[in-house]
């Protein structure tokens, strides 16, 4: 889903709740297929590329450490599900943030690929800083797979919290 806010910042997510915490919510459609897509979200060495260092077990039952470029997170995950190429779920731990679920579900769509990516358990009061560094993340995914560079993190964040910080009043 992409949304244009009011100031014409394109935004990919949708802001929600559930018991207490806040969901992101992000699709975007790339033009790859579910494979190589699905690589760029697993392979350590493609990771490495636009998201950040992941080092351990990424498969099914494996734990794994990263760090993330874009949002500066860093923590561990542990791989719950891992149904190649369509869906992938971690959980996630980090000593400055509350656990959280990541989810992504990727559809073949012709030559192309939907990505819907769920980031679950996150402070309600937080939600749209979430919501714009998600964002941020994607947009670095969609550079790397145009084979341009990641974009300047801080800046583009700074773009888009506002559009995400509207998202949220309906939440919050």
């Amino acid at each position: 889903m992409t949304t244009n806010t009011p100031g014409g910042v394109r935004t990919l997510g949708t802001l929600r709740a559930a018991d207490g915490k806040g969901i992101v919510r992000l699709e975007d459609r790339f033009d790859t297929d579910l494979d190589d897509l699905w690589s760029a979200l697993t392979d350590p060495d493609r990771l490495a590329r636009w998201l950040g260092e992941v080092d351990g077990d990424l498969r099914l039952g494996g734990e794994f450490r990263a760090h993330y470029f874009a949002s500066g997170w860093e923590g561990i995950g542990r791989v719950e599900v891992c149904e190649p190429p369509h869906r992938l779920l971690i959980l996630t731990k980090s000593p400055d943030e509350p656990d959280g679920v990541i989810e992504a579900t990727l559809t073949g769509d012709g030559d192309q690929t939907i990505l819907v990516i769920e980031d679950r358990g996150l402070p309600l009061q937080q939600i749209a800083a979430y919501g714009a560094g998600d964002q941020v993340h994607i947009e670095d995914l969609a550079a790397y797979l145009a084979g341009r560079d990641r974009c300047d993190a801080r800046a583009r964040w700074q773009e888009l919290h506002p559009a995400y910080r509207q998202l949220a009043a309906d939440v919050l």
